[in-house]
């Protein structure tokens, strides 16, 4: 196991968050009032409620599986997780990590015997890949193998979601990086989902020749996840009126910055929900079953869309256990959560951050 590093910056992360507060989609949250504070439980009466896998998480940022083990990254320490029954053991730290602002370790993924990461480095984000050697309770990194390097970065709109999709490709969302125009420049890759192979090269069947742009006109995206009929959809972060939620046609067009939310234009592909951003600030999201479950940050809640009808949707958690990251579905079949609470934006609470089991299905 690689040895832990001391990661700095903690001052100027600070002074970053507060200067880009009044221009982000999700601000520093207003501390709960008394009738949202945050009680969570730690040991549930039954198993279909919703209860705490594991807690004393530092800024945690994704979930991946490698078999049935659970890793989790951190965006501001670098370090990759997994999860032991009802703790945490380090399996190595990300080397090279700048964390600043909402830059910093962001998104992995499992394919094969290698963990993906998508981070923010000195200037830049890039995904590197790493061997996973061992077994459960004693895995490792292997040396680092940069896959697609050079992608835009700055202290907000990093984008960095990864997944391997059902056709073996890699999916990555790329922000805006605050430089709006970009997302409709396609010789840019920024504002941005791309794919590429698991090496990091264009695959022949890309919508543009020689380009790893699958969509385009992003500002945010944070999240992506597909059906069982292989539709892929993404959570994006508007910026003072919408948020939404998108169906990922190969060569799409989403909008941004000519247009936010739905907007009926021509050229332009609308999301099939939006919310404001108040009420939402998406990032994570995962398909389970019949519904898409949506984490939102800003929103505290879990939103649930039925694949049936994408114009509506219900809400779960609101406001019990403060901004939501991520949402994945474990190996039980349950959905997993994990709070942000201690990113700098949020009102943490005794043993923040957590991850939060969910079942994937209501008690009859």
């Amino acid at each position: 196991m690689r040895a832990a590093r001391p990661v700095g910056g903690t001052a100027a992360v600070a002074a970053v968050l507060v200067f880009i507060a009044a221009c982000t989609t999700e601000p520093p949250a207003t501390p709960a009032s008394p009738a949202t504070t945050r009680t969570p439980p730690s040991t549930p009466p039954s198993s279909l409620e919703d209860s705490v896998v594991v807690e004393g998480l530092d800024a945690p940022w994704s979930v991946a599986f490698r078999d049935d083990t659970a890793l989790i990254s951190e965006r501001d320490t670098a370090r990759i997780l997994e999860v032991e029954g009802d703790t945490t053991r380090e399996v190595g730290v990300i080397d090279d990590v700048v964390p600043a602002g909402e830059g910093g370790l962001l998104g992995i993924a499992v394919h094969d015997t290698y963990l993906y990461a998508y981070f923010t480095g000195a200037g830049k984000n890039r995904i590197d890949r790493y061997e996973l050697t061992g077994e459960p309770g004693a895995l490792a990194l292997g040396e680092s193998e940069t896959v697609l390097d050079g992608l835009p970065a700055a202290s907000y709109h990093n984008g960095g979601r990864i997944a391997f999709g059902p056709d073996g490709m890699l999916y990555a969302t790329v922000g805006d990086a605050g430089d709006q125009s970009s997302a409709q420049d396609l010789d840019s890759l920024s504002g941005k989902i791309l794919r590429l192979t698991p090496n990091g090269g264009i695959p022949a069947d890309n919508p543009f020749d020689g380009s790893l742009v699958y969509s385009y006109g992003h500002r945010n995206p944070q999240g992506i996840a597909w059906d069982e009929e292989g539709t892929l959809y993404a959570s994006e972060f508007g910026q003072d009126t919408w948020d939404e939620l998108n169906v990922i046609e190969p060569g799409g067009n989403y909008g941004w910055p000519v247009v936010e939310g739905i907007a009926g234009q021509d050229g332009f592909s609308d999301p099939v929900q939006q919310w404001p951003p108040a009420d939402a600030s998406p990032s994570g999201i995962a398909v389970v079953g019949d519904v898409i479950a949506v984490a939102n940050l800003r929103g505290e809640r879990l939103r649930e869309v039925p694949l049936d009808d994408l114009a509506v949707s219900t809400e779960k958690l609101v406001h019990e256990y403060g901004r939501l990251r991520d949402v994945v579905v474990a190996r039980d079949g349950a959905l997993w959560v994990i709070t942000n609470n201690t990113d700098g934006r949020g009102d943490p609470t005794e043993g923040d951050d957590r991850i939060i089991r969910v079942p994937a299905t209501d008690p009859p």
